[in-house]
């Protein structure tokens, strides 16, 4: 018997090479893609850290549950002395920052009562209660 000539599908060296590369680079995008949200989210690691108390005022200092409901209800730009006469001597004061141009902000943090693992840092401007936001240890 004679085996007839089997047939081979004509593949240019030009189309391997192309299929390969698409190959090869669709799995380093994946492998990028992985890893990118890690890299957008590294910041250049600042030369202090902004979040550290740079004086501490009265270490035994912590906001209960009722403290925190009732800054919660002081509107913003009310007078920093209003907020005081809630939450009264901050546990610390932390590194100056500016907020909006040529104004600067003061920040106090408070140790929650109920859970000393998170702060509620307080936002001044030249007086003024501007706002709060949480520190999650």
């Amino acid at each position: 018997m004679l085996s007839q000539p089997s047939k081979s599908p004509n593949v240019s060296p030009l189309k391997s090479l192309i299929a390969g590369g698409v190959i090869v680079t669709a799995a380093l995008v994946l492998i990028d893609v992985q890893n990118m949200g890690a890299w957008l989210a590294r910041s250049p690691t600042p030369s202090v850290n902004d979040d550290a108390c740079k004086e501490f005022v009265q270490t035994e200092a912590t906001l209960s549950r009722q403290q925190l409901a009732e800054l919660l209800t002081i509107p913003e730009r009310d007078s920093k002395e209003r907020v005081r006469q809630v939450v009264a001597e901050p546990y610390c004061r932390m590194a100056g920052l500016s907020v909006r141009a040529g104004v600067d902000a003061e920040r106090e943090a408070y140790p929650l009562e109920f859970d000393p693992k998170t702060q509620i840092v307080i936002l001044y401007e030249d007086n003024e209660y501007a706002g709060y936001r949480f520190n999650f240890e």
